[in-house]
């Protein structure tokens, strides 16, 4: 595995070749990203990771400078899944220079987390643009977890007409349910337990949560999901994977969308 801080430098590396499959990260490697890895590995020989912590895309500067950061232990554990470069940048480093493609933003990304996050999703086109334009990877593998990202992210490719393909890949749980984030780490064992509880009931009361999500309201079952230990609730929806619009037919392929604090983490989730 090769290590590169400078973009300079990794672009003579891999300028010449054309097939490369790119994970971005933002470090605290789990087994979500790791499955991502294993994903690009089985379709291509060259593999590029980037470990990044974006302050572009945070809303605060306490929870970036609280967000999990353990370089070395990412860079042995990517040593071992024997991945061909890491890209380890500086913000000068990304942020030095002028790109061709502009930054492409969907309504869809007022919605949701951007209604609670303003700014957070034009910092990750950013970033996300800015490192296509180093590497200019063949396909860029994403997980489904952060749906609104991801379709966003393709949105941005699509519309500036870039050669990279997206590969939206499945979103990987702990064994009690809980979809894997770099975030988990800061969960106790109270904590991840509430978690387990909130996947489990809104699994268990999917059907039941678009009814009502139509009819009467979503107040029943925030109540209830606070009930579990929830401190604070940002939103509940039901949207449609393809439109990426709010559901208005149970028939439709949806999944509900969720973001919830407990204490002071913020949680997302979609199934």
């Amino acid at each position: 595995m090769k290590i590169f801080k400078n973009k300079k430098i990794l672009i003579s590396e891999i300028s010449m070749q054309k097939n490369i499959a790119f994970v971005p990260t933002m470090g605290s490697i789990h087994k979500g990203h790791i499955s991502l890895i294993n994903r690009a590995k089985k379709k291509f020989k060259t593999i590029l990771v980037s470990i990044y912590v974006n302050p572009k895309q945070f809303n605060s500067k306490t929870d970036f400078k609280s967000y999990p950061r353990n370089l070395n232990k990412d860079i042995a554990l990517l040593r071992k899944l024997r991945i061909n470069y890491l890209y380890i940048p500086e913000y000068n480093d990304i942020y030095s220079f002028n790109t061709k493609s502009k930054i492409y933003l969907d309504k869809f990304s007022k919605t949701l987390c951007g209604k609670y996050k303003p700014g957070h999703f034009k910092g990750v086109i950013n970033v996300v643009n800015r490192l296509l334009e180093i590497i200019k990877p063949h396909t860029i593998f994403l997980g489904i977890k952060d749906y609104q990202q991801l379709t966003l992210i393709k949105m941005h490719i699509s519309k500036n007409k870039i050669e990279t393909s997206v590969m939206a890949c499945p979103t990987i749980r702990e064994s009690n349910g809980v979809a894997l984030s770099s975030r988990n780490i800061r969960l106790n064992k109270h904590q991840f337990g509430i978690a387990s509880n909130v996947y489990k009931y809104l699994k268990k009361n999917k059907k039941e949560i678009f009814s009502i999500n139509l009819k009467y309201g979503k107040k029943k079952f925030k109540n209830k999901i606070n009930l579990l230990g929830v401190k604070k609730i940002d939103y509940l929806e039901c949207i449609n994977l393809k439109t990426s619009r709010v559901a208005k037919n149970n028939k439709e392929n949806y999944n509900i969308f969720i973001a919830y604090y407990i204490g002071k983490i913020r949680m997302i989730d979609n199934l």
